[in-house]
């Protein structure tokens, strides 16, 4: 038998690693302190989570699917969903780490998971282990992100520019601001849960990001009409809740949307791009009274499903308040004229200049047609309550801003006082700023307080109107021709509300001011005028704290009556009214088609 040296002594040669530290660790009675951006399992923080399904989206091991979670339910801005994570699948390359919007994903320090069943593969992070929020290691920050949190900028007029007319105000966006601005968006569709349209908001930021801009103004008129004003004016509700808003800016889907839309220079282009299918005649007709965003958003689909669309317009123009109450630096003459201009292309009529209730009555409207949309806005003023009121230069905003934008002169000197604190008061205000007006602002609350949207508080004041917050009105002053030439009014403080509601204001004792003013401009609202509305009729349908209900096809009680806009919500914007005449639209389809089966 052949000697063999080296297995005698290969046991003494391990004797070299005595006193050497071991690799390895005698688990779990030793702990391995992992590296300080350790890619351990993942942890998810459940409340700060909105379920955009991001990190599902990017995972390219199909690892991440979005699931129900006991206890967490949808609301806005949040889809209910949770990310679970397949073990099975997972690589652990931290992707979905890196592209979480809200940063409530995250990697930590633990990377061992024992269990006896061998099919216990799947993990739902800050569900299985609630203990990972403090063992968190691998994190995405906004510094160092694969998003893009900082919105392109808007180009504007400087404010001391734009007062000098009624010019637009916002520039708009070049393209290559637009491709920029619109390739931030992650596509998580939120924002589209959060629109009274439900327009496809993902989809066309997505056509311009890629430029397809006519792709993306057929998906904008998919269905909303009168997407170039909301491009303008919308209250943007989508952005609020935007996924990139909680960390950085949300996406500019207002200015994207005008973006898009501004590509169709005219009607003929647009009609030449969207190419409606219209079909044929059915031979039933409906009236609609108001030529306002839901009026004319409920006459438009209706026409393209056949129907014959009269539109009864009091006025001498159409767009309803969007044309009378909205200033032109806002939303331009030749914007609206483009898309009115479009709806009639494709066979809307409008009788203009032709009041309900005078010229032809609401029964007349229903011998003519099969059902009749009420869509007549908020027109009819509220009273501010003051001594003196009726007197010569106090003016309703609602009344101001209907006379300049249908080119008439209106006296307002130059000094004036707007009363309120909502998006009428602020244009109010902007308006006489541009008529060479020094403006003062008077509200009863905090500037945190005012309902108008904060761009426009913001403009103002780069165009130097003043802001006195917390302060209450009390009488209109005149001189011996009973004109107004000041305003006396009161400071206030915020007291808090024992209920749990905002603080209320309560008057100074004793400090109370003059202002003198030219002027004395009120906007603390407005209220439908139903005079054209028979007793009869009335009794039929329910009219509550002024406003008629209708159900969720914009029906009221009076089966041929439907009705939507301000009248039917308390919204009080563009795409609300909207939102109503889409709805509308297909409830008076079903009623008169189901009549005729």
């Amino acid at each position: 038998m052949a000697f063999d040296i080296k297995g005698i002594l290969s046991p003494f040669k391990a004797l070299n690693q005595m006193g050497k530290h071991p690799h390895t660790v005698k688990f779990p009675y030793e702990e391995k302190v992992t590296a300080p951006r350790y890619r351990g399992l993942h942890f998810n923080d459940l409340e700060e989570c909105i379920g955009c399904g991001t990190c599902s989206t990017i995972c390219q091991n199909k690892a991440i699917d979005m699931i129900n979670i006991e206890g967490i339910d949808p609301s806005s801005g949040d889809t209910g969903l949770r990310p679970r994570v397949d073990n099975g699948r997972c690589c652990w390359c931290a992707l979905c780490v890196e592209v979480c919007p809200t940063g409530s994903l995250s990697l930590t320090t633990d990377y061992i998971y024992v269990t006896e069943d061998a099919d216990s593969f799947l993990w739902t992070p800050g569900v299985d282990n609630p203990e990972g929020k403090e063992k968190k290691s691998f994190v995405s920050d906004s510094e160092h992100s694969l998003l893009e949190y900082a919105r392109v900028p808007m180009r504007e007029l400087e404010g001391s520019e734009r007062v000098k007319s009624f010019a637009e105000v916002v520039l708009g966006y070049s393209e290559e601001e637009a491709r920029k601005e619109a390739e931030r968006c992650i596509g998580c569709g939120i924002c589209t849960d959060n629109c009274p349209v439900h327009m496809h908001i993902p989809e066309y930021i997505n056509a311009i990001a890629h430029g397809n801009d006519e792709d993306a103004i057929r998906i904008i008129y998919d269905n909303n009409p009168l997407g170039e004003t909301c491009g303008k004016v919308c209250t943007r509700r989508c952005e609020e809740i935007c996924a990139i808003s909680k960390r950085g800016e949300p996406v500019a889907i207002r200015w994207l949307k005008r973006y898009a839309t501004e590509r169709a220079a005219n009607e003929e282009m647009v009609k030449e791009i969207v190419n409606p299918t219209i079909l044929p005649p059915n031979g039933h007709s409906v009236g609609i009274i108001g030529a306002g965003p839901s009026g004319l958003t409920a006459a438009y689909y209706l026409a393209m499903r056949g129907f014959n669309v009269e539109i009864y317009e009091s006025k001498a123009h159409a767009g309803g308040m969007i044309m009378y109450g909205i200033p032109k630096y806002r939303l331009p003459l030749d914007s609206i004229d483009k898309q009115i201009e479009y709806m009639e292309s494709i066979g809307v009529k409008i009788h203009y200049n032709t009041m309900v209730g005078k010229d032809v009555t609401l029964e007349e409207l229903h011998q003519k047609h099969e059902a009749v949309f009420v869509g007549i806005g908020f027109e009819k003023p509220y009273s501010i309550g003051l001594t003196n009121e009726e007197a010569e230069g106090s003016i309703q905003a609602v009344n101001f801003l209907r006379a300049i934008n249908s080119d008439k002169h209106v006296e307002i000197g130059d000094k004036v006082v707007v009363i309120g604190g909502g998006n009428v008061a602020i244009d109010a205000a902007r308006v006489s700023r541009r008529l060479g007006a020094d403006v003062t602002i008077l509200y009863r609350r905090r500037v945190q307080d005012m309902p108008a949207d904060w761009e426009e508080i913001e403009g103002a004041e780069d165009e130097g109107v003043h802001i006195k917050p917390q302060a209450i009105p009390l009488e209109l002053i005149t001189n011996e021709n009973g004109r107004v030439v000041a305003i006396k009014y009161a400071n206030a403080e915020m007291v808090p509300d024992p209920k749990g509601g905002r603080p209320r204001p309560k008057i100074i004792e004793g400090d109370e001011h003059i202002i003198e003013t030219t002027a004395v401009i009120g906007a603390i609202g407005q209220e439908a005028d139903y005079s054209f509305i028979s007793e009869k009729i009335k009794s039929q349908i329910e009219i509550k704290r002024g406003r008629i209900v209708v159900n969720e096809s914009q029906q009221t009680g009076v089966e041929w009556l439907f009705a939507g806009g301000d009248i039917a919500n308390n919204r009080a914007d563009a795409i609300s009214a909207i939102a109503d005449g889409f709805r509308a639209t297909k409830g008076i389809e079903k009623f008169i088609l189901n009549k005729e089966n």
